[in-house]
């Protein structure tokens, strides 16, 4: 467990209730912030005036002890801040409870005003996250023996699309990267369900039962157990043994028992570009094949990588790249005369309703033609060394890594297109 005694947590008031800082700033102690904040659904609300009073004193009084929450959280040091005006030039009043606190405390209030500078600065910060950063190339001996040993895999082709840094940082130099919780879950999944079929195959096409399944998730588990903390352990064996308990006994009798697992497919060439994969399952039906790929994780952010190319997404969705990739992959494999009709996503963890969920993707000429496209031209920029440039996206893990750590050589536009950002310059506070 890494940390920084120099972080900063943005919290609501609500979310700051049993937390406590050395230092708090309470920043929009406005009344449009607080009291006359309008309330969400946007329904009917009667008028000021249609009654002689109005049940506000318990509406207040919440509002007030939230408010208190929020002032409370501070160990130290607390400053609370409101501003004069909003964007439009329109003023603003700070919040009734700015005025109750100084009728009973003497307490400063600095009017601030923003430097000229200060404010360039921040613009220009804004604008730079928008800007492509290019590192500096590495030496052509080093960088051309990578090359030279390169095959391309799907896992690389997706990374190079999203963005050229993330293929030179994850897929070309491999950067050296910590385990996360969530990767070694998966890979202890994916072990459990090798097993499965492996152990089929060997026992005379008869499942084991599924304590043995848990069994080898759990196995797996204990052996990398390094890679997670106690808690973290605890939650994802219970986690973990829960689920899949639910998936043998949901898809035990339907599986298709003809498969090959763990398939390494290498020495393929397409286009002049070497292919090499791994597969989790291949089930067949004759020649034909269907390639299974299990996920784990929320299926429900999954589901946009599984769309073809659109407006949105001129590329494609990753998952469905890779599911045409691995067609290619089989129907150019030497020596076989596989072809495979669909790819289809396992996903192993059930969504929000407890329901298991299987994506098939059928695969049309046109699919092949595109990715194919996608292989070529991509394998065409790494030979021409088209990797120090990032994407420029605001929220791109290596165009970020690269400015914060002062990496950056230069800084490209992405689009002709600039955007002037401005700062409010009145501001007064306590």
């Amino acid at each position: 467990m890494t940390g920084s005694d120099k972080g900063i947590n943005l919290l609501t008031a609500h979310g700051s209730k049993g937390l406590e800082y050395e230092y708090v700033f309470i920043a929009g102690a406005s009344a449009n912030n607080w009291e006359k904040k309008r309330k969400p659904g946007g329904g009917f609300a009667f008028p000021d005036t249609m009654f002689t009073s109005l049940p506000k004193s318990k509406e207040e009084e919440e509002l007030r002890r939230l408010f208190y929450v929020a002032l409370t959280r501070a160990q130290k040091h607390l400053y609370i801040s409101y501003s004069y005006f909003k964007n439009d030039g329109r003023n603003l009043e700070p919040s009734m409870f700015i005025a109750e606190i100084l009728e009973n405390h003497l307490l400063p209030v600095e009017r601030i005003y923003i430097d000229e500078n200060i404010q360039a600065e921040f613009a220009a910060l804004q604008f730079s996250e928008e800007m492509q950063p290019e590192i500096e190339k590495i030496e052509e001996d080093f960088i051309g023996a990578l090359l030279d040993r390169f095959v391309m895999n799907v896992t690389a082709l997706n990374n190079y699309l999203q963005c050229p840094l993330d293929f030179y940082f994850n897929n070309l130099v491999r950067v050296p990267s910590g385990k996360s919780e969530a990767t070694e879950f998966g890979s202890a999944v994916h072990y459990a369900l090798q097993m499965l079929f492996e152990k089929m195959r060997a026992n005379n096409s008869t499942f084991p039962s599924r304590q043995e399944f848990i069994s080898d998730f759990n196995w797996y588990m204990h052996r990398h157990r390094e890679s997670f903390t106690k808690e973290q352990f605890d939650r994802r064996i219970e986690y973990g043994s829960d689920v899949l308990a639910n998936y043998y006994d949901n898809y035990i009798n339907t599986f298709n028992k003809i498969v090959a697992v763990e398939r390494n497919i290498k020495n393929v060439v397409v286009n002049g570009v070497p292919l090499k994969g791994k597969l989790d399952k291949l089930e067949f039906d004759g020649k034909s094949v269907n390639v299974v790929d299990y996920k784990t994780g929320d299926i429900e952010k999954a589901l946009p990588k599984l769309k073809g190319p659109d407006g949105k997404i001129p590329e494609g969705g990753s998952y469905w790249r890779q599911a045409v990739f691995y067609k290619i992959l089989v129907d150019n494999l030497e020596n076989k005369d596989w072809k495979v009709v669909s790819t289809e996503f396992d996903f192993i963890e059930p969504n929000n309703k407890k329901v298991y969920h299987k994506e098939k993707i059928v695969i049309r000429p046109d699919d092949i033609e595109t990715v194919t496209k996608q292989i070529t031209d991509v394998w065409e920029k790494i030979q021409n060394r088209d990797f120090y440039k990032g994407c420029g996206k605001a929220d791109c893990r290596w165009c970020n890594f690269v400015k914060t750590n002062n990496l950056a050589i230069a800084l490209h536009d992405v689009s002709d297109e600039e955007e002037v950002w401005s700062l409010g310059e009145v501001h007064e506070g306590l």
